[in-house]
């Protein structure tokens, strides 16, 4: 090999080298699961700290709201496991119903599943499927 060959393989292996780092790196920031809450609390320690769209119910009576901030805590389940949730924000008008399908997005920390900005979806309730077929 020649040493301009060299060089140019050289060059080669650190444009590559780079490319790849800079898409793996890019990658690991967009990467967002969708779980089920009992999925998720199985083994909650391999899901701390990474985005997250978790589906699950909000269990009946657990909503708490501090009025002057928007401040919510909640528990949402699913199969059995609970997961302590907060947001802080305006909701959608069916997540207070009761047994609510939910699917949030934010992360799970020590402390629950914080809910980013704008990250909470209220799917609606079986009972306006079942109008419509019956309609």
């Amino acid at each position: 090999m020649t040493h301009r060959n060299i060089k140019v393989a050289a060059t080669v292996v650190v444009l590559v080298g780079a490319f790849m780092g800079l898409l793996y790196s890019t990658l690991q920031d967009g990467v967002e699961y969708y779980k089920h809450v009992d999925e998720v609390m199985v083994n909650p320690h391999q899901w701390q700290d990474k985005r997250l769209q978790l589906h699950g119910f909000v269990v009946p009576g657990s909503i708490e709201v501090k009025q002057s901030t928007l401040e919510w805590k909640f528990k949402v389940q699913n199969n059995g496991h609970i997961v302590d949730a907060s947001y802080k924000g305006s909701v959608p008008d069916n997540f207070t119903s009761p047994g609510a399908e939910v699917v949030l997005k934010g992360r799970l920390t020590s402390d629950g599943f914080h809910t980013d900005p704008a990250g909470i979806m209220a799917k609606c309730p079986s009972k306006y499927e079942e109008a419509k077929k019956v309609g």
